[in-house]
């Protein structure tokens, strides 16, 4: 009797899945929104940066130019003014990078809890034992029968198109 239900138990850890996230994220109509997206905030970002970099530059320069014949009061007081953009300038690039951290960080969970609930739905409706996420579950190989990352981009995407405009 104790060998008969080893033996099915065991037949059921034969049925075991593997998840690619990372193949998710940058194939599914959702990964790929979320990539333009980001990119969308990082140009507007970046391009705010390059204007304010600009601009100091443009004051270092006329700075430079026009310090020889500055009394020395308005000279300081033109140095002080270049070095509080300058220091405003890299203020903003490190609110940019963390608003850009965050943004990115938003749209990842958003889909890894949406893709998660299609694991789930996967694993309980085709009797999967386990379903591992490939890159962070340690799996060096697996057979491509086993891997379920297109079924899911496929059903992922089916849904995403259904219910991409309601309040996300």
């Amino acid at each position: 009797f104790f060998i008969f239900a080893v033996s099915l138990y065991g037949a059921d850890i034969a049925k075991i899945g593997v998840v690619d996230f990372q193949k998710i994220l940058e194939t599914s109509s959702a990964g790929k929104l979320a990539q333009a997206e980001i990119n969308k905030q990082g140009k507007r970002m970046e391009d705010d940066l390059k204007k304010k970099g600009a601009e100091i530059e443009a004051l270092k320069k006329r700075l430079e130019r026009e310090s020889m014949v500055m009394k020395k009061e308005m000279r300081e007081e033109k140095e002080r003014e270049f070095r509080i953009k300058l220091n405003d300038l890299k203020t903003l690039k490190n609110r940019y990078q963390l608003e850009a951290r965050d943004i990115q960080e938003r749209f990842i969970t958003r889909i890894q809890k949406e893709v998660l609930d299609f694991v789930e739905k996967v694993g309980k409706e085709e009797g999967y034992l386990i379903i591992i996420e490939k890159r962070q579950g340690g799996v060096l190989y697996c057979p491509n029968k086993i891997d379920l990352t297109d079924k899911l981009v496929k059903d992922y995407n089916s849904w995403f198109a259904k219910n991409k405009d309601k309040k996300r």
